[in-house]
């Protein structure tokens, strides 16, 4: 059964009778007007004959059509659920494992197994083409109970010599199967190449940094290697097709020198030899589409197993039970318990035997180097990975015993990445596109992140889609202007835990100023993290955490750490220096 449209498989299991039918009748109908000439039937008894036998193929003909007809809208369905179950998939699969190239390259084949071409898709032809075996091989069976009156060795011929194609055919799909991981790198590569200077946040770049050449180069480079597997592809194709028709010429030659010779030794009267005739061409056609048919299949079945297998990544819901209810209307405290974190391939953790405790309602900031871990730190924290070894745990519940949907509604983050979709402001900001937000609400938040003026600049205000491609009245912002709408929707979300990682890298000084005064607002009865390169901007925070090699190197108050003079106090010097009235244009080491 077809999952989510099963009329689709009884109407494919009602084709296979009319399918039959109209394949005997049209190696049957030669033979039945030329015995009713040769027999000297009156022309009234032929007319009847004739024409009963054609209204009857007629009728089959009619039904398998509307059968295809019916067929057609149900298989449309049926492409439509599975391509919404890829990317239900893609949304829920664990952002751990998403993030790898492989998952990338495994997802990029599985939406392959969803694309329609030339009227099919391979999801849905595993089935499909499934039945069209089965009739194939029942025609295969009448049309040779028919030819073994004249030889059974016919028949024997007639279907051992597919054999080759078979054999051809397999060494062909053996390549394609091993050139998979080559040529999906390659076509992820020239996709990035053919839509990059189609991207509006790399046109600058791409032409003040005189790339233009450069991406046409790499262009026609992944061209010419693209093109030089479809030129392997296509040769080896032709061989196959080459071994087809050699078989094809040796086949059906040997059979039709059998029907003349029984023809001139008056074994076969002329009805039979035009009967035998058909059967030989349409049995050797069945033949061939048996092949055909199977091959297929199993072609379409390594584009199916790539979508089962893209299915069956980790979800991104373990099997906690904890609800968030009960802490939403609180700060929460965090612990991290000897917590390690390595990515894979990597050689040393990223995060390392860590142990943490933040009070409820603190306020940290999380410094260091790049590489020192700390978005991989509050990546940890979202859940958006597991950690190698140790337990994090929010009022002393750990984070893998909550429900993952219920864990989310605890954090309120503002990534390094501000990316928008082609929604409305207001839609952005409440996280809704059926009108169920507040919207004196969501204003008020765009209004605290800084976004006043903007607004108010947009003839459809908060309505305004952020993508002018899709609506000639939508605007594009800049970056600053979506790091701060990323920050009113954290603010609207109002969730216990407010997380900052880099919010104000694409600001203005004015405007970083800004939400660092309104810093004590946001985070009131929450417990915040704040990521900051700008160590100036760490100030407001209760704690500060330097981190170096995955672990807590320094921690303490801006002034106990400048008071340490560690690290910390060392990296503040060489940022703050630049703004000082009696720089001379170095630092002392």
């Amino acid at each position: 059964m077809i999952h989510g449209t099963p009329v689709s498989l009884l109407v494919m299991v009602l084709e296979i009778p009319l399918a039959v039918f109209l394949a005997w009748g049209e190696v049957r109908l030669p033979a039945l007007v030329v015995g009713e000439v040769t027999r000297g039937e009156s022309i009234r008894h032929a007319a009847l004959s004739v024409g009963l036998f054609l209204l009857a193929v007629l009728i089959a003909t009619v039904l398998r059509d509307t059968c295809e007809t019916v067929l057609r809208v149900y298989l449309q369905k049926y492409r439509s659920l599975r391509g919404d179950e890829l990317n239900r998939k893609t949304m829920e699969c664990q952002y751990q494992t998403f993030e790898k190239k492989e998952t990338q390259d495994l997802g990029k084949r599985a939406g392959r197994a969803t694309w329609e071409w030339n009227g099919g898709q391979p999801l849905s032809d595993v089935p499909r083409r499934s039945m069209k075996l089965t009739e194939n091989i029942l025609c295969y069976a009448l049309l040779g109970t028919v030819l073994s009156n004249v030889s059974p060795w016919l028949v024997v011929l007639l279907t051992l010599t597919p054999l080759v194609n078979i054999l051809c055919a397999h060494a062909y799909r053996k390549w394609q199967y091993a050139a998979r991981p080559a040529r999906t790198n390659l076509s992820r590569r020239l996709d990035y190449v053919c839509t990059k200077p189609a991207d509006f946040t790399a046109w600058k770049d791409i032409r003040v940094y005189g790339m233009t050449g450069w991406f046409r180069d790499l262009y026609h480079d992944l061209l010419e290697r693209d093109l030089d597997w479809a030129k392997r592809g296509s040769f080896r194709e032709f061989l196959v097709r080459l071994a087809d028709l050699l078989v094809i010429l040796l086949r059906d030659g040997a059979a039709y020198a059998v029907l003349i010779l029984e023809a001139v030794r008056g074994q076969i009267t002329a009805e039979q030899f035009v009967l035998y005739f058909a059967a030989v061409s349409s049995f050797a056609g069945f033949v061939g589409s048996i092949v055909s048919e199977w091959n297929a299949i199993l072609n379409a079945s390594l584009f199916v197993s790539d979508f089962r297998a893209f299915l069956d990544l980790p979800d991104d819901t373990p099997e906690g039970t904890e609800s968030a209810e009960g802490r939403l209307d609180h700060a929460p405290e965090i612990v991290f318990d000897h917590v390690s974190f390595r990515y894979d391939g990597a050689e040393a953790d990223t995060i390392h035997d860590l142990s943490l405790t933040i009070a409820p309602g603190e306020k940290v900031a999380l410094v260091g180097l790049n590489g020192a871990g700390k978005t991989t730190l509050v990546k940890l924290l979202c859940g958006l990975y597991a950690p190698a070894s140790g337990e994090i745990r929010l009022d002393g519940v750990p984070t893998g015993d909550f429900r993952r949907e219920e864990y989310y509604k605890l954090f309120a983050p503002v990534f390094q990445d501000a990316g928008t979709g082609p929604f409305t402001i207001l839609e952005t900001v409440t996280s809704r596109t059926d009108g169920g937000g507040d919207r004196e609400r969501a204003e008020a938040c765009l209004r605290d992140a800084g976004l006043g003026d903007k607004i108010d600049s947009l003839p459809k205000g908060m309505d305004t889609v952020l993508d002018k491609q899709l609506d000639k009245d939508g605007t594009d912002l800049s970056g600053g202007e979506k790091q701060k709408l990323m920050l009113a929707r954290a603010i609207y979300k109002d969730a216990p835990i407010l997380v900052l990682d880099e919010p104000t890298a694409a600001l203005d000084p004015i405007a970083e100023n800004q939400i660092y005064l309104q810093y004590n607002a946001m985070t009131a009865g929450k417990t915040s993290l704040f990521i900051s390169h700008r160590l100036a901007s760490t100030r407001f925070c209760d704690r500060i955490l330097f981190l170096k090699d995955g672990q807590i190197a320094e921690q303490g108050t801006h002034d106990e750490l400048m008071a340490l003079g560690g690290a910390y106090s060392k990296l503040f010097e060489i940022q703050s220096c630049w703004y000082r009235d009696d720089y001379k244009g170095g630092v002392e080491e």
